[in-house]
């Protein structure tokens, strides 16, 4: 049922809370953070050319034991040597820039889409929170950024459009993103095709494509920053699109389709992605789908926040919803990496 007088418009004139300084410095520096674990995660395995990955081959209980034990003190000299090799190493710093800089604009360009929807409806919400990690634990230094929404949702409609605006900005700040990264592509040696060695990132759709485009086939080349990061950003894509609990595919599935679909699809998200993780470390060696099915079991649980104003979405948001799913469908591989 509508609302008798549309909260859009009781909204219209309600103060917004307005970041002070010490939010400003919070999240900025969260941000300057993120910025250094992006650029040394770059730089190192598996995106860059830092490869310090233990080589060790334990063959007795005895020996794993102490090589377990080890790990610790063995992550902090390698994290150590990776840093050194960044600062001198002229290139190697380079290309960890390449890669952190290409990642943060895809990221910020995401939740400021977010955020700045969240203003246009005077829907309080605070600042990116930029997520950093060590190298290696989060491969790409970060767990990506959030917003937090702090007021109600006043209809639908606003849940749609500040869910929608962050996917679809950040699919568009990464296009030229992996344009870089599909042009500058080496070709892969005739050793490196034989024999691949490590990690192995699906291509999504996306990737496939714009090297038919730009007449280049990723699968045949060696991977570099701007392709690194365009693939992250691609991956993080998919997964906020996914229907399910209060990721952006979420709100647009509650604002297109209603609280009892919202209810279902989060749940056959799960058993999906579930069956996928399992199926993907069986037959393709692929362990990712398993973090992917923790985080959809954990969305399912959260309940999806209820917008007063009840009124369907007009038909042009309706095709603003298929274009996320095209997004999604461009972005989405149900074994992004696989392990040789």
């Amino acid at each position: 049922m509508k609302h008798p007088e549309s909260p859009d418009l009781l909204y219209r004139d309600r103060p917004v809370l307005r970041p002070t300084r010490r939010t400003w410095l919070k999240h900025s520096l969260l941000l300057a953070v993120t910025f250094c674990t992006a650029t040394l995660a770059g730089a190192m395995f598996p995106f860059g050319m830092i490869d310090t990955f233990p080589t060790d081959d334990p063959q007795t209980g005895a020996e794993f034991a102490q090589f377990i034990l080890s790990l610790p003190s063995r992550y902090v000299l390698m994290v150590a040597d990776a840093v050194n090799q960044l600062f001198t190493q002229p290139g190697y710093l380079a290309y960890g820039l390449k890669f952190s800089i290409s990642l943060l604009f895809i990221l910020i360009c995401h939740e400021m889409g977010h955020y700045i929807m969240c203003r246009r409806y005077r829907v309080d919400a605070t600042l990116p929170f930029f997520i950093p990690t060590p190298p290696m634990i989060g491969p790409a230094g970060t767990f990506g950024a959030f917003i937090k929404i702090l007021s109600p949702m006043p209809s639908r409609k606003a849940v749609f459009d500040i869910g929608v605006a962050g996917p679809i900005a950040g699919f568009v700040a990464l296009i030229p993103v992996a344009i870089a990264g599909i042009v500058t592509m080496q070709p892969a040696t005739a050793e490196q095709l034989a024999s691949p060695s490590g990690l192995v990132f699906t291509d999504p759709l996306f990737m496939r494509g714009l090297g038919e485009l730009l007449g280049k086939d990723p699968t045949l080349s060696v991977g570099n920053a701007f392709y690194f990061a365009g693939w992250v950003g691609l991956l993080v894509t998919a997964l906020n699109l996914i229907p399910s609990g209060q990721l952006d595919g979420g709100h647009a599935i509650y604002a297109v389709f209603g609280e009892k679909v919202h209810y279902w699809t989060g749940r056959v998200a799960f058993v999906a992605m579930a069956t996928l993780s399992i199926i993907g470390f069986y037959f393709f060696n692929s362990p990712s789908g398993f973090l992917i099915a923790i985080i959809l079991g954990i969305m399912m649980k959260i309940r999806h926040p209820t917008p007063w104003d009840q009124t369907p979405l007009d038909a042009k948001r309706k095709a603003v919803a298929f274009l996320t799913f095209v997004i999604f469908v461009l972005c989405f591989v149900p074994f992004p990496i696989q392990i040789n």
